[in-house]
């Protein structure tokens, strides 16, 4: 779930389908920023700060997708995990009946007919993938 309308969709249809299966996890995958060119990396406070932010954006996300928490028709859990977004969702697909991904993201090619994680998605999850568009 970055916010891109690809991945509100995804969003809205996990929880209609949730509705049959019972609940949903809402994951947001972030990267440690690579703006210090290589000279010293994040320090741990600025690593909390990023996942608290991530964080942040998610659960904002998430609310702006399907309205505040209590008025939700099942329960949803938003997690964001720090790592290539293709692999932590290939890690949160583990176990679950169903992996739903946009088919596109923020990334920079926005003109692909499928963004490169979905496609890894559709590859490599050890679940059945649904891919909105």
């Amino acid at each position: 779930m970055d916010g891109s309308e690809p991945s509100t969709a995804a969003l809205r249809w996990a929880v209609e389908q949730a509705r049959v299966d019972g609940g949903a996890d809402a994951v947001l995958a972030w990267e440690s920023p690579t703006s210090w060119y290589g000279l010293t990396p994040p320090s741990d406070e600025e690593m909390r700060t990023y996942a608290s932010r991530a964080q942040e954006v998610l659960d904002q996300a998430v609310e702006d997708a399907l309205g505040p928490g209590p008025g939700r028709p099942v329960p949803l859990r938003s997690t964001a995990v720090q790592g290539h977004p293709a692999a932590v969702l290939i890690d949160a697909a583990a176990g679950a009946k169903m992996l739903i991904v946009g088919n596109r993201g923020r990334g920079e090619f926005r003109e692909a007919l499928l963004g490169s994680v979905s496609m890894h998605c559709a590859q490599h999850a050890p679940c059945p993938v649904v891919v909105m568009r």
